[in-house]
């Protein structure tokens, strides 16, 4: 229970070993969301891509007296039309028993914080839309909501044929 003498939240850099800590906070959202039967990632694909030789995204772990409280999971982003670099935020998440205790900030301050840090000059995400405590959440934050953008995405079959595995005769 978060209350009045609930420390502050630690952030630290996420390791290798905290892989399957990392997979239970995306499945932590989704269930969130309704959604969990849609995760198919696992420890070891967490583990191998951000975590390898080549690691495609970074995440900083929230603890509250050592316990996993929240993380941020991003990788970079770079804006053509700004020529910037910054960062896409991918998943956030706070582990429910500690709403309010303000991991949430302490987690989008220290991304922000390690973005600037590496160079770059802004914070990019996407919230479900039927997620609208995160969403006032961001806002209260500083990150505006984008009326001028719409997310396109390709996956599965969709995708495949894009990538020209099913030959479409385009």
């Amino acid at each position: 229970m978060v209350g009045a003498s609930t420390p502050l939240p630690q952030v630290r850099l996420a390791v290798a070993e905290d892989a399957a800590l990392i997979h239970a906070g995306l499945l932590a959202i989704a269930r969130h969301l309704g959604s969990g039967a849609k995760v198919t990632s696992a420890p070891d694909d967490i583990r191998k891509h951000g975590f390898g030789a080549q690691p495609v995204f970074t995440v900083l772990i929230a603890e509250i007296e050592g316990v996993f409280a929240g993380m941020s999971l991003f990788f970079p982003s770079f804006s053509t039309w700004r020529g910037q670099m910054g960062a896409y935020i991918q998943d956030i998440v706070v582990e429910e028993r500690f709403r309010g205790a303000g991991v949430g900030v302490a987690l989008l301050r220290h991304t922000a914080a390690h973005v600037r840090a590496r160079g770059g000059t802004y914070l990019r995400l996407s919230v479900d839309a039927k997620n609208v405590s995160a969403q006032n959440f961001y806002e209260r934050m500083g990150l505006a909501w984008s009326q001028d953008e719409r997310i396109h995405a390709a996956y599965g079959d969709a995708f495949e044929v894009l990538a020209g595995l099913h030959e479409s005769g385009v």
